[in-house]
């Protein structure tokens, strides 16, 4: 049988497994294991931009629970022989070596690239860049540091979670979403980029925003996943030569 090539890059964000009622974190599931079958057929990778999970702590000998099935996915997919990579949003406070370790993806931090098919992609989750959002800036630099982390993962693991789920909730809500300078923020800040560096697209997620939009330069796209939480579950492709946002 001659194995079909793979050529399809995938982008999701936002899903916030964890935060739903019980039968919206089903159809959740029902909508990740379509996506999963399509991208095993034709994809060569899939990147996830953060915030996967509404909350995620890692402790050395310690997961959180209730997340088995998506991590049992995230192993299928990526034994199947898809890169999987996974980037760090603001609910995700810490992510060890438990995914590189025990699933086989990659996982990264911050503002990435990377080249495909002539085409140059920058990707990011979204937290902390551009402008403004001192406050979790400052607190993303204080959580992530290796010195704090181990005074966190000290804890009793069920304080430690409980603290992130009440930052995960405050972090949600502590500012309106349809504020117009959090809304274009990543935007412009997209904008600012590419007039220092040459790039194809810029993908994101973080505010919730869905769109592409193109840049003023002309030539590069300013593409958000949006989220999973309002009902539709939509995810980014890119193939023969083309970005498309699409929903399952």
């Amino acid at each position: 049988m001659v194995q079909r090539e793979r050529e399809a890059i995938y982008f999701i964000s936002d899903s916030h497994f964890g935060l739903q009622s019980e039968r919206e974190e089903q159809l959740k599931l029902e909508k990740l294991e379509r996506l999963f079958a399509m991208i095993r057929e034709g994809g060569r990778s899939l990147y996830m931009l953060g915030d996967i999970f509404d909350y995620w702590m890692e402790f050395r000998h310690v997961i959180p629970k209730g997340f088995s099935r998506v991590l049992c996915l995230l192993y299928d997919l990526s034994r199947s022989g898809v890169e999987v990579v996974y980037v760090a949003g603001n609910h995700d406070f810490y992510l060890g070596n438990y995914f590189e370790r025990e699933l086989g993806l990659k996982t990264y931090y911050g503002l990435n690239s990377f080249d495909y098919a002539g085409r140059t992609f920058l990707f990011a989750h979204g937290d902390g860049l551009g402008d403004g959002d001192l406050g979790y800036k400052l607190f993303a630099r204080f959580v992530r540091k290796r010195f704090n982390l181990g005074l966190l993962t000290a804890f009793h693991a069920d304080l430690t979670v409980g603290l992130m789920k009440k930052l995960s909730y405050l972090s949600r809500h502590h500012k309106p979403a349809d504020i117009p300078e959090e809304s274009n923020r990543l935007l412009n800040f997209a904008e600012s980029i590419a007039e220092e560096r040459d790039f194809d697209y810029f993908v994101c997620g973080h505010n919730h925003a869905q769109g592409i939009h193109r840049l003023r330069n002309g030539a590069s796209r300013y593409v958000n996943l949006g989220t999973w939480i309002d009902g539709t579950c939509p995810y980014g492709v890119f193939m023969h030569d083309a970005f498309h946002l699409k929903e399952l």
